[in-house]
């Protein structure tokens, strides 16, 4: 799988994302919104970056049960229910990502809404992954 950055000189210089990313590769995978479910189903963690981590953790943990690695992602939407709390918060759930899936970023969007299925959940994650045959 080849996947290339594209961040063209005329756009805003892109922080904690790419402006597109061209990913040739025989697999995609499609990940489901993943929040700070634990295994019990119970949502941890009562500020934003701690459900953050957890999210991101659990949609890492199912990109690798498909296959793939954090460098695999194409694509990530980060839905939030407080989107002031989010940038407040930005230069940490950076340092989360960094940590959890590097520095290689994905095609972003970050998304205000006003709840999540759960109703305690904070933030949710989805997207999509290009993997080698």
């Amino acid at each position: 799988m080849t996947v290339e950055r594209v961040n063209p000189p005329g756009l805003s210089p892109p922080t904690g994302f790419s402006h597109a990313v061209v990913a040739t590769g025989a697999r995609i995978v499609f990940l489901a919104g993943q929040t700070a479910l634990d295994a019990d189903g119970n949502i941890v963690g009562e500020s934003l970056p701690e459900q953050f981590a957890r999210a991101l953790r659990n949609l890492l943990a199912a990109l690798t049960a498909a296959g793939g690695t954090a460098s695999d992602l194409a694509r990530v939407t980060v839905y939030v229910t407080d989107v002031a709390a989010y940038r407040e918060h930005a230069a940490e759930l950076g340092a989360i990502w960094r940590r959890s899936a590097g520095r290689d970023y994905p095609a972003m969007a970050v998304v205000g809404i006003v709840r999540l299925w759960d109703e305690q959940a904070l933030v949710e994650l989805d997207g999509f992954a290009v993997l080698a045959g």
